[in-house]
């Protein structure tokens, strides 16, 4: 059987008590089906890997997710439904409680199917990247503006393309004249104290 790590264990014992027979229940499915499983914590997660990464698990206040890696490929692979939802993050939606999720014999059956992609080498099909967003054309009004403060041009120029883009959208998205002047003269006061657009929000 595959080791259990110390770190998973911790995750469990502080997890909601609804949860806790929830993620012990997948656990030990998980180690049934694959002995070989190798068990980490990912992104503060539980997760179990079998030649790459395979499936995980998480607990929050309110519900718990299992999920497959491969979770669109295992939906076209595995006959029927197999109980697969996403209603929320994973691929069995939320979980309060073991029968939330399909009988053992069925898990154990995915996470098979799982492990023999693994073992092909099934990748996950890449994802096509977004196409990139058109620039925006700065507003006359605006560059006179910044034209007449040398801190906040200055700033401005130094931006990367995604902050200038950010203080553009919000002042050429303004409904009426009025909105748009009062959002130029803010953002050349916060501009000349080297401000981005989203400054409260950072982190201190």
């Amino acid at each position: 059987m595959g080791k259990r790590i110390a770190g998973i264990d911790a995750y469990i014992a502080k997890a909601q008590p609804f949860a806790r027979p929830v993620l012990e229940h997948l656990r030990d499915v998980v180690h049934a089906a694959c002995p070989d499983v190798e068990e980490k914590l990912k992104w503060s997660h539980p997760h179990y890997d079998y030649k790459g990464m395979m499936c995980g698990s998480a607990a929050f206040k309110q519900h718990a997710v299992f999920g497959f890696w491969k979770h669109d490929l295992m939906v076209k692979a595995a006959s029927g439904s197999a109980g697969f939802r996403r209603d929320a993050m994973g691929s069995f939606g939320r979980l309060t409680s073991v029968k939330d999720l399909p009988p053992k014999r069925e898990l154990v059956k995915l996470i098979k199917l799982a492990m023999r992609l693994n073992d092909d080498g099934v990748k996950n099909p890449k994802r096509s990247r977004p196409k990139p967003k058109p620039p925006i054309k700065a507003p006359a009004v605006f560059t006179a503006a910044l034209k007449k403060n040398r801190k906040a041009q200055a700033t401005f120029d130094a931006f990367p393309p995604s902050q200038k883009r950010e203080y553009l959208e919000w002042i050429t998205e303004a409904k009426t004249n009025e909105t748009r002047d009062r959002r130029i003269a803010t953002a050349i006061d916060w501009m000349a104290e080297g401000k981005i657009r989203q400054w409260r929000y950072q982190a201190r």
